[in-house]
């Protein structure tokens, strides 16, 4: 990793600032103990009753998901419960968010521990056998192994045992978790299944899925992380959009794309393509297709 790679990684996005420099200020610089500790802090809203035995409110169940910057999410945290960050809350006391919301502020505690961090967002095969779920992880750099995979949601005892985990949460093998830009590539070869991608049990799935994903991570490698349900230009392929539908340019900036998600790099090649394309890039406003709230658009800050 060169000096210019290293400094964009380690500095915050818009998205990712937690709002102070002093934010994560009681918290050691070390990957696993700040994963823990986001663990403590956020409740996965899908997860908190069957692993956690607790029921959310609705209206928290319904829109605390939708808090899409560090720094909000740190306030509402505080809201919840002012104790120190590295004291896990109660269930009914963390911020119910999602995967993406648990991998972002992962990224924010390591940038500002000085340690380079990027969310990805592809497909993890751990929690439903057989199926590729969305999922969104951290990938942070390891100066003796290079970029690795943390996934603080499962950073504690009741969801390594609920879903069976095998492995290191702060070494996820990249066959658990597969990049979207690998996804993409595995099933444009043939070599899987596109229908086993995407939110399983209601019908958001399929290579149309796997497309938005590939662009959703380019955009978060570049410092732009959206919202799971965010869409704009080729991220907002409809449900059931076959590839035949997209021309032959588009198809061809997305396998560009899926090849430097799949690799990691090289990082001037994601900056490149990310800057000279539109229909990749995030724009000001944004379509949300939001799981409970409908469709919105939503303007960036």
């Amino acid at each position: 990793m060169d000096a210019i790679e290293r400094d964009f990684y380690r500095t915050q996005s818009r998205v990712s600032d937690p709002g102070s420099p002093a934010a994560f200020a009681g918290l050691p610089a070390e990957p696993r103990a700040l994963a823990e500790a986001v663990r403590g802090l956020l409740v996965h809203r899908e997860e908190s009753e069957h692993l956690f035995g607790y029921a959310l409110p609705r209206e928290r169940k319904h829109t605390e998901a939708e808090t899409r910057y560090a720094a909000d999410i740190l306030a509402a945290v505080r809201g919840l419960d002012d104790a120190p960050l590295d004291r896990p809350r109660d269930p009914a006391r963390r911020f119910a968010g999602t995967c993406r919301d648990f991998a972002l502020l992962l990224c924010s505690a390591l940038r500002a521990k000085g340690i380079p961090a990027r969310p990805r967002v592809g497909f993890a095969t751990y929690f439903t056998p057989g199926f590729h779920d969305d999922h969104w992880v951290t990938e942070f750099w390891d100066t003796g192994r290079g970029w690795l995979l943390a996934d603080p949601q499962l950073a504690a005892p009741e969801p390594a045992k609920g879903y069976g985990i095998d492995f290191d949460p702060c070494d996820v093998p990249r066959d658990r978790f597969l990049v979207a830009g690998r996804a993409w590539q595995d099933c444009r070869s043939g070599a899987a299944d596109p229908e086993a991608y995407g939110v399983g049990g209601i019908g958001l799935q399929g290579l149309w899925f796997v497309q938005n994903n590939v662009v959703r991570d380019l955009a978060a490698m570049n410092g732009a992380e959206v919202l799971p349900w965010d869409a704009w230009g080729l991220a907002d392929a409809p449900p059931g959009q076959p590839l035949e539908a997209l021309a032959a340019g588009d198809v061809a900036l997305l396998d560009s794309a899926a090849e430097l998600s799949a690799a990691g790099g090289p990082f001037a090649e994601i900056r490149r393509l990310y800057q000279e394309h539109k229909a990749l890039q995030v724009p000001t406003a944004v379509t949300s297709y939001t799981t409970y709230l409908g469709e919105r658009t939503v303007t960036l800050r």
